[in-house]
């Protein structure tokens, strides 16, 4: 972190860039893996799909867990193997299932009927795995009901699968994204724990379990390292799971997320009403060009104002630079910064390597999208 914010204050940016320490990458890597040894890391590569993040983790052994025909491209134009890349979104175009049978890619998600026959009509005999709804966790960006079945439709599927040619091979979850520690995991790996005993007793020999993301990234608040993190996430899988020989982790957040910095900018700072002690700060990005998570104010970035950092400070609410009123980052939680700032002022935004380049727009209001550079 200490690299970026010295990059980023030893140079000039003309619009909103993340800047981006590859190193941070293998290292925040190589800290889960020795956590987790005998896990599969799948990185989610949704959370920043940019190529040199993808070599370097293919390099050090990763494998990939991918959203969409355009993501697998990337991995293995990154080197991955088809084998090592496997296809998680549980809603896919029939042309995409085709296309990543075709490049060799034979593990599919599924959560429905209709998806498993798509599956089973266009990637024949492959592997599935059944992804459970997960209703009630403790992370800071849940995933709601989107994506999962019921716990009771989980079996149900599995017989479906099998009729149609598939082969189920196990489950997956998701505890929900920027999950602190692993206490937060229990409930969760109970409810799946119950469900894969009833598949094992109805004759399913399940063998692979895809635990999903939820390693969280630092915002100000305590997480539990990642060695520690992985080490006891797996320790509670041994004691809840018998029969996995194959165990899929998908961190995104925890892999790139203190790998990224955001170097902004202060465009305007203003009273609602003559002495008025809340002060609103404009900056020259918003939730439309890479700050997405700030809805509902989920996850809490933390900021460095270069050259300020002993200044006195007050209260502020954040917003962003578009003429659109849902651009608000921070109201509810204000923020405080220092009292002499000011429209021209460098603004520093802490850990953005995970999920702010994908979620940026193309060009909502005529703002360039997010630039992204390599350090």
């Amino acid at each position: 972190m200490n690299r970026l914010l010295s990059h980023i204050q030893n140079n000039d940016y003309d619009r909103p860039t993340l800047l981006i320490d590859v190193d941070q990458v293998e290292t925040n890597y190589n800290k889960l893996k020795s956590g987790m040894p005998a896990a599969h890391i799948h990185y989610a590569v949704k959370s920043n799909p940019h190529p040199e993040i993808l070599k370097r983790l293919t390099t050090l052994g990763s494998r990939f867990d991918a959203a969409s025909i355009g993501e697998i491209d990337m991995c293995l134009l990154a080197g991955a193997e088809p084998a090592h890349i496997s296809f998680g979104n549980t809603v896919k175009r029939v042309q995409d299932i085709e296309l990543a049978y075709a490049k060799g890619i034979d593990l599919f998600a599924a959560d429905a009927e209709e998806e498993l026959e798509k599956i089973a009509r266009h990637a024949p005999n492959s592997k599935v795995f059944i992804r459970i709804l997960i209703r009630s966790t403790e992370a800071e960006w849940p995933l709601s009901r989107k994506f999962g079945c019921s716990s009771s439709y989980a079996v149900p599927l599995m017989k479906y699968a099998t009729e149609l040619g598939l082969t189920p091979v196990g489950l997956s979850f998701h505890v929900g994204s920027q999950t602190r520690h692993p206490h937060m995991w229990l409930d969760s790996l109970d409810s799946v724990s119950a469900i894969w005993q009833h598949a094992q007793e109805e004759g399913f020999g399940l063998w692979l379990l895809n635990i999903g993301g939820g390693f969280p990234a630092y915002y100000g608040v305590d997480i539990t390292p990642p060695e520690e993190y992985g080490a006891a996430i797996m320790a509670a899988v041994r004691e809840r799971f018998e029969g996995v020989e194959y165990i899929m982790a998908e961190p995104g957040r925890g892999m790139v997320g203190n790998a990224g910095c955001i170097a902004a900018e202060v465009l305007l700072v203003s009273r609602k009403t003559p002495g008025d002690p809340v002060r609103w700060v404009y900056l020259n990005i918003g939730r439309f060009s890479g700050l997405a998570e700030t809805e509902g104010e989920a996850i809490k970035y933390q900021f460095v104002v270069p050259g300020k950092e002993l200044s006195e400070t007050s209260e502020c609410i954040i917003a962003g630079p578009t003429c659109d009123s849902a651009d608000v980052l921070y109201e509810d939680n204000k923020v405080q910064l220092p009292v002499d700032l000011k429209a021209g002022d460098k603004f520093i935004i802490k850990s953005c390597g995970a999920y702010t380049s994908t979620y940026s727009t193309v060009a909502f209001n005529g703002f360039p999208p997010l630039r992204v550079e390599v350090i």
